[in-house]
């Protein structure tokens, strides 16, 4: 029988300058907030957002995140915040960040506010976090019972980030409705463990259509560090859409991908995460054998914002072929989402599909 599930924040806040309101909004929430960010965006923003939580007479203590969304990082901060008495627990930066604080926040069961300083990933809105070894391995998904309790994205500050960040949050949300096809195809279940909601495919649908209508536009603007309506429609895309889509709709073989790129070592781990996954992204449609054009045309969306579309730009070109299998046995594991594409898919089979989007991508004019 079939179990829909749909599961969202409580409440998302986006717009120019809307950091300002942070204090009124974590005050519903609790009296004292311990915030998390890394240094750069703490310079960014930690001025402002002292403001925001002393106007609300809010207490806050504020710990410096170590860069890694482990284990140890997580023990590490719930330890610190219990001892510090905080009640709501607040992240600002980028997706590691972000998943981090989500798990401080399960483990001591506290609010959560998630506040994106780049539209980079759709991490912000989900109940859960990517867990990674200390050396940056992927290892495994954590879930929650809950959403984030507030999701709060300054498109003013997301705009300043580096152009890069901004194209690869909309490269990540383009596997939104790729990856949710193939989970609805092979009736697999969505990251919240029910069948995919009509009220998630669309939202997936709208994703996509969003992201390429408005992406190219929308990145151009934000190299110039400029807000326009093409911004706001794509920041939502990549953060809100994104989010509610991956989650509610499912995960396929784009993150799977991602995830097994952990396997190797070399320059490749200097490329963000939306990088990744869309080169994870084409080689899903290769796995899937979408049409010739179809996957013409992302490649040629994902170079006009400058993602990688081919094994040099993914800095995989001198790989042998026992690591390309090794990144296809980790794509293929049981902890991971592959099989909601194809459960008979093997390593060689992605090793195989690797380097078809090499050689089909460089035949793209």
């Amino acid at each position: 029988m079939s179990r829909f599930i749909f599961s969202s924040p409580r409440k998302y806040v986006q717009g120019s300058g809307v950091i300002a309101e942070l204090g009124s909004q974590l005050a519903v929430l609790g009296a004292k907030a311990f915030l998390v960010a890394d240094d750069v965006v703490w310079e960014i923003v930690g001025s402002e957002v002292r403001k925001s939580l002393e106007l609300e007479g809010l207490d806050f203590h504020f710990e410096r995140f170590n860069g890694e969304a482990s284990v140890s990082e997580i023990e590490r901060l719930a330890a610190i915040a219990r001892q510090q008495g905080t009640d709501i627990v607040v992240g600002l930066g980028g997706g590691k960040t972000l998943d981090t604080v989500k798990a401080v926040a399960d483990e001591l069961e506290h609010s959560v506010a998630i506040v994106p300083t780049v539209a980079s990933t759709d991490a912000p809105c989900s109940a859960l976090s990517v867990i990674y070894t200390d050396q940056g391995v992927f290892e495994s998904y954590r879930f929650y019972d809950k959403n984030p309790d507030l999701v709060l994205v300054d498109t003013a500050i997301c705009a300043q980030a580096p152009a890069r960040l901004f194209a690869s949050g909309i490269a990540d949300g383009l596997a939104t409705f790729v990856e949710a096809r193939a989970v609805e195809r092979s009736h697999s279940k969505s990251m919240v463990g029910g069948d995919p909601t009509v009220a998630a495919m669309a939202i997936a649908e709208a994703c996509e259509r969003t992201l390429l209508t408005y992406g190219f536009s929308a990145f151009k603007a934000v190299e110039r560090k400029l807000v326009t309506p093409a911004v706001e429609a794509v920041v939502e895309a990549n953060t809100l859409l994104s989010g509610l889509g991956f989650e509610n709709a499912g995960l396929a073989a784009a993150h799977a991908i991602h995830n097994g790129f952990t396997a190797v070592q070399g320059d490749i781990h200097h490329l963000t995460h939306g990088e990744k996954v869309a080169y994870g992204t084409l080689t899903q449609m290769v796995l899937e054998q979408r049409a010739d054009e179809e996957i013409a045309r992302y490649v040629r969306f994902y170079r006009s914002i400058g993602m990688p579309t081919s094994l040099e730009e993914l800095h995989l070109e001198n790989e042998s072929w026992d690591n390309l299998v090794n990144i296809g046995a980790l794509a293929c594991g049981e902890g991971d989402t592959l099989g909601n594409l194809d459960p008979g898919l093997s390593a060689e089979d992605v090793a195989n599909a690797i380097l078809a989007v090499d050689a089909f991508s460089k035949s793209v004019q």
